[in-house]
């Protein structure tokens, strides 16, 4: 009876002994090794053996993890705050909530530098994005989130190096301004839309104003080019048809001169039939007012006269000149 709980002794201390003696580490996580109550050395992932009774695994009590844990996880990992409330350079409260993206690069540092590791990134956290956001105006808080967050990692990341903490990442996820600075935004946003549809309606019309003038004043100027060129063209028309007509005037006037063959009777002549022409334009027209003749009717009538005698006389020279050519054959007797 003695013999067997002995032997159940002696079982449980080997499986107490065994279980302070085999440590097994997940991967990706580490343990680090006290040797009564110092540090000894860090048992990476896999089995480890220690002495016991002499070594034990360091247990750390943090924020929002496990209390009494000894497996330090080297995975990155995350912090999500809640909304804090935050006062910005113009004197508004804003509730801000952000996420923090962080791993450990020296578990040792981790656990004997600081006493709470994800509590104290917390703080600096809330502490950094009051200290940013305070240097700046609503505005822009809310336009340059990039521009907090990369302040917000890069004080995250110089205070929690000496912790042996790597910050890779502070991502700022809502900004909530208070209900009537909310009301007082939308109306400002929505008069400066206003303003910009108004200016950019108003440009859209002065380039349109522009663009009509410069085709009218286009239009003009190939108005004007046309109009110069047909009246160029007209001028040359009219040019060459006075030409001509002067020409066939000379031809005329030189034949007439040849047939008369006296100077003044030729002008007398021209004048003669100007002043017919004259007369006969004058009886075609509705014209009830009196016309004055430049020439008495008895000198009109006398040069008709002196006319049609030059042009008997030609036609007698030429009668004669003819017979002289051209002498009658004498009739046969008998006929």
């Amino acid at each position: 009876m003695y013999g067997l709980i002995f032997l159940a002794f002696i079982g449980f201390a080997l499986l107490v002994i065994a279980a302070k003696t085999i440590k097994i580490v997940p991967q990706s996580s580490v343990l680090l090794i006290e040797r009564l109550g110092r540090f000894h050395r860090v048992a990476a992932s896999g089995l480890n053996v220690i002495v016991p009774f002499f070594e034990a695994p360091r247990a750390f009590y943090w924020t929002n993890v496990r209390p009494g844990i000894t497996s330090i996880d080297l995975r990155e990992q995350y912090i999500d705050l809640p909304p804090q409330p935050v006062i910005t350079r113009d004197n508004v409260t804003i509730n801000v909530d952000s996420v923090v993206y962080w791993m450990i690069t020296d578990p040792i540092k981790s656990v004997y530098e600081v006493n709470d590791l994800v509590g104290g990134i917390v703080q600096l956290t809330i502490t950094g994005m009051r200290s940013v956001m305070g240097e700046m105006d609503l505005d822009h808080t809310l336009s340059n989130r990039d521009q907090i967050n990369a302040k917000l990692r890069l004080i995250l990341d110089e205070a929690t190096d000496k912790w042996g903490v790597k910050v890779t990442r502070v991502d700022v996820k809502n900004i909530n301004p208070p209900e009537d600075v909310r009301i007082t935004m939308e109306k400002q946003m929505t008069a400066e839309r206003n303003r910009r549809a108004l200016i950019l309606q108003a440009e859209g019309e002065k380039q349109a104003a522009i663009t009509r003038a410069e085709g009218e004043k286009q239009a003009a100027i190939t108005r004007s080019e046309g109009e110069k060129e047909s009246a160029i063209l007209q001028a040359d028309g009219a040019a060459q048809a006075r030409l001509k007509s002067a020409a066939a005037d000379a031809q005329a006037i030189a034949q007439i001169a040849q047939s008369i063959g006296s100077a003044e009777q030729t002008t007398q002549y021209l004048i003669t039939s100007r002043y017919i022409e004259s007369l006969r334009d004058m009886t075609r027209t509705n014209n009830s007012k009196v016309i004055f003749m430049p020439m008495e009717t008895s000198s009109m009538l006398s040069s008709i006269g002196a006319i049609k005698e030059v042009f008997a006389e030609t036609g007698e020279k030429s009668e004669k000149k003819d017979s002289l050519l051209n002498p009658p054959k004498r009739r046969e007797l008998g006929q």
